[in-house]
């Protein structure tokens, strides 16, 4: 095994129990932040551990300016990483309840931060697990704790990750370097159901995450590939900055990117949650340029 985007459904039920293979299940919902912890704890794939978005891939404690999900410290993720069994040599899948934006992708990125390549999101979910015939679950009480030391940590590859101060400085740059992975409605302004203002960074385009999908699953490299080149308009991809309403969504852009070959780009950690904490910042509203 060397999957380091996407795993089929088939592939990953052909590998179950190979002792290289952790599995972790990433089921959240926006407004439930229970809903999916207790969706693992009915029913799971066999052996998986589970990682809340909140509690475990963000720190909430940190400054409003970081975003509504603020990436917690390498160390903290490090013994995060050690309760779900996983070490440097491991094979890593993770899943959520189906397409992948919360919070499988935004899991990968952070192992990818890491500096751990062997990381996989399942595709189509624990949703296109279920369908499958043939496809076992565990129910019942889940596994406690691994008995592993914490992952071996320094700190996270500050260069994945673009800030604030970053975004500021490029912002007289063309169109094309800033995708948002929001819902067109959100990135208009037309609709704010989460964040206090509504709107977008200036020369953002939008790249809803949605679009990367077709009936819950991937769509092909290609098509990915395609889209994506008009979007960044020929740049180079390691230049391109990627945002949504708080660095989790905009994972899944990453992802996709990394399908379809366009490597290198980076996410902007406090995404549009915590540009907006700074009121001196500009914000702009309507179609993109």
């Amino acid at each position: 095994m060397n999957w380091t985007t996407l795993v089929p459904v088939d592939d990953l039920r052909a590998r179950l129990g190979a002792e290289d293979l952790v599995l972790v299940d990433a089921r959240f919902a926006l407004g439930d932040a229970r809903g999916g912890e207790a969706a693992f704890r009915v029913s799971r794939l066999p052996g998986a551990r589970y990682v809340h978005l909140d509690r475990d891939l963000s720190d909430k404690q940190r400054p409003a300016t970081e975003g509504r999900h603020p990436l917690p410290s390498a160390h903290a993720f490090a013994a995060t990483l050690g309760r779900l069994g996983i070490a440097p040599g491991s094979q890593v899948v993770v899943y959520d309840a189906g397409d992948g934006a919360m919070a499988a992708a935004r899991f990968w990125w952070m192992l990818r931060l890491l500096g751990h390549a062997r990381v996989a999101v399942l595709d189509g979910g624990f949703a296109a697990w279920v369908a499958a015939a043939g496809a076992p679950l565990e129910t019942g009480e889940a596994a406690g704790d691994a008995d592993a030391p914490p992952y071996p940590v320094h700190a996270f590859d500050a260069a994945q990750v673009a800030t604030n101060e970053e975004v500021v400085a490029r912002l007289g740059d063309a169109p094309g370097w800033l995708l948002d992975a929001r819902s067109g409605e959100r990135f208009r302004g037309e609709a704010e159901p989460i964040d206090r203002v509504a709107g977008h960074i200036p020369g953002a385009r939008n790249r809803p995450f949605g679009d990367n999908l077709r009936e819950g699953r991937f769509r092909p490299a290609e098509e990915l590939r395609a889209e994506f080149s008009r979007l960044i308009a020929g740049r180079d991809p390691r230049s391109v900055v990627l945002n949504c309403g708080s660095g989790v969504t905009a994972c899944h852009n990453l992802l996709a990117m990394e399908v379809a070959g366009l490597s290198g780009a980076r996410i902007h950690a406090p995404s549009w949650s915590g540009w907006i904490a700074d009121p001196a910042r500009p914000i702009a509203t309507g179609e993109a340029d």
